[in-house]
């Protein structure tokens, strides 16, 4: 599946914790329906090539938004150890705040 980054995009993580500041080596997405499914906190996730995302996650989950701008390069570089496409999992390189969106 082809995911593209959007410069200035929203990003997001899924978590089944609150708080303010998401830490640094924490995942983060430019697909919100991945963040959502990871704040399931699933032991196994995947999806098709349409998108679609199946997982056997049961946690309550919260879904955040990144409070602040983020660079590709400076902020986040790509997951090193995803299975998942390129583009899909970002790994953060510093502390970043974060708005909760919902609880799911």
């Amino acid at each position: 599946m082809n995911i593209n980054v959007i410069e200035n995009g929203i990003w997001y993580h899924g978590s089944n914790v609150s708080f303010d500041v998401l830490k640094e080596g924490s995942s983060i997405t430019q697909w919100r329906a991945l963040a959502e499914a990871f704040s399931h906190k699933p032991t196994e996730l995947s999806y098709d090539d349409n998108g679609e995302i199946t997982h056997n996650g049961t946690e309550k989950g919260y879904l955040y938004v990144i409070d602040e701008e983020i660079a590709v390069g400076r902020d986040v570089d790509n997951h090193p150890k995803t299975s998942m496409d390129q583009n899909a999992e970002f790994i953060t390189k510093r502390p970043l705040r974060v708005k909760l969106v919902s609880l799911l």
